[in-house]
């Protein structure tokens, strides 16, 4: 599987069918295709989007009322990322006092995923990197 960069919209979309395709098959993956399953199976909702001709093409937009499920994702992707590489340092050791409070890893992602959501679209709007400090920061807040 090529770099997420290197690929179209649709293409990385199609990763993640594909992804989905092999994991309900019980077919052998590639690690980031296991990673993107794993976080596909996590969601039930998204599943249905991710089978059968579903379009690959569709423009989410806030005004549909509902949000990006590819985007959505892919920040669990980004997040579990982080964890595992400690990146920026001390996001494991948050991530674990959140769960030990909340109980439920996925909660606990979610609840992440959101600042980070909200930074990166903080530093789009502004051009600008994002802040790790800003970001682990507002992450002990939780």
């Amino acid at each position: 599987m090529t770099v997420f960069a290197e690929q179209s919209r649709e293409q990385l979309r199609a990763a993640y069918r594909e992804a989905w395709r092999k994991r309900r098959a019980g077919l052998p993956m590639q690690p980031l295709e296991a990673q993107i399953a794993a976080v596909i199976a996590a969601h039930p909702e998204y599943q249905p989007l991710l089978q059968g001709d579903a379009s690959l093409v569709h423009d989410y937009s806030p005004a549909d009322g509902a949000g990006n499920p590819f985007l959505h994702m892919s920040l669990h992707l980004a997040l579990r990322e982080q964890l595992d590489t400690d990146r920026p340092r001390g996001i494991a050791m948050i991530h674990r006092r959140l769960l030990g409070r909340l109980g439920d890893p996925h909660a606990a992602e979610h609840r992440m995923i959101e600042v980070l959501a909200t930074l990166l679209w903080e530093a789009q709007r502004s051009g600008s990197a994002g802040d790790e400090a800003l970001y682990l920061e507002r992450l002990q807040r939780l």
